[in-house]
């Protein structure tokens, strides 16, 4: 797993405190502390950052508290802090496997920024992703259908699509790609318009209600969405949810070999979610696909910039289930991402 680079910059140990505390799943209040430190710090300029570090001034201005000054103090006088050191210590070691796989990735297919349900702007999600190495991202907040989540309008996208290109120009030659995470109803539509999946560069289609219905009627339903001819990729098949703040929930129920031939039969890639929570699809699950001849993303489903540090969960257990790296959508350029989602 990655550790974040500090050099002596205060507002970058600010930002590694929230990253790795977002690695960890932390409440949210506390990383919102180090970001809004963070924030505010990077509007003055950096000689009067040290200045009141050095004359234990910080916490008179509003949105820094004493622990994020204690992290400036402590970068201003000696380089580095305790706080990040100790973080950066237990959250850096390398997962069990998916080493090799994970430096063979390109990008990320599933995040979301605060436009939705996320915690951080697109373009702290973007230049965190750039930082980890990818040469891509693709944004996908979620559709109108998950007002639970903010879900975007058709209007509200269009406008998002205005950041997106703010994004690019700022941080070229890294690209943030235009995606959505749509819903797949009850009845196996999209909750989207042709037109506005046609602007896009990829469609991620999970379901995210009813979860508990009869196989019969989930597999009706998923293999519906994904026959839907512009969708590109089927996310957290089953739904579960294994650990983590929410509790537990039990993966769907359908049948995995209709909707896994639906998925290779309309070219739509599964995906292999890396959320520690998730870790969708289950083994056998995975391996079933991986039979059957199926392609495949590995993603984060990154709702903050530390969770785009997830990907080597995803990745070990792709190598577990001997998932063949050319058939991972996301090891590929974003050109090739984008010839691969029109190729039908």
């Amino acid at each position: 797993m990655s550790r974040v680079p500090v050099d002596g910059d205060p507002i970058a140990a600010l930002r590694a405190v929230a990253f790795y505390y977002e690695r960890e799943r932390a409440d949210t209040y506390r990383v919102k502390a180090y970001r809004s430190a963070a924030d505010r710090l990077a509007e003055l300029d950096p000689d009067e950052v040290v200045e009141r570090a050095r004359a234990g001034t910080l916490t008179d201005l509003k949105g820094v508290g004493k622990k994020t000054a204690a992290v400036v103090t402590d970068v201003v006088a000696s380089g580095t802090s305790e706080a990040v050191e100790e973080l950066a210590e237990r959250n850096t070691a390398p997962v069990a496997g998916g080493v090799e796989l994970r430096a063979a990735l390109l990008g990320d297919c599933h995040t979301h920024s605060t436009w939705s349900d996320g915690g951080s702007d697109i373009l702290e999600m973007a230049r965190t992703a750039r930082d980890l190495g990818h040469s891509w991202m693709v944004l996908t907040d979620h559709s109108q259908n998950l007002t639970v989540a903010n879900g975007l309008s058709p209007e509200r996208r269009r406008r998002q699509f205005d950041v997106i290109t703010e994004v690019n120009e700022e941080l070229a030659p890294f690209r943030l790609l235009r995606g959505i995470e749509v819903d797949i109803l009850e009845d196996g539509s999209i909750d989207a318009p042709d037109d506005l999946l046609e602007e896009l560069d990829l469609v991620v289609a999970s379901v995210h209600s009813k979860l508990r219905a009869p196989s019969e009627e989930m597999t009706a339903r998923m293999v519906c969405g994904v026959s839907h001819p512009l969708v590109d990729v089927l996310g957290h098949c089953t739904g579960r949810l294994v650990t983590g703040g929410r509790g537990t929930r039990p993966p769907s129920t359908f049948d995995a070999d209709a909707v896994f031939e639906a998925c290779l039969e309309n070219g739509v890639a599964v995906e292999i979610n890396s959320r520690p929570e998730r870790l969708d699809p289950p083994r056998d699950l995975l391996r079933r696909a991986v039979e059957l001849g199926c392609e495949f993303v590995v993603d984060t489903d990154a709702h903050a910039p530390g969770q785009l540090d997830w990907q080597p969960y995803g990745c070990e257990r792709a190598e577990e289930c001997e998932v063949d790296v050319g058939k991972i959508v996301n090891t590929r350029s974003a050109d090739d991402l984008l010839a691969w989602r029109t190729r039908l």
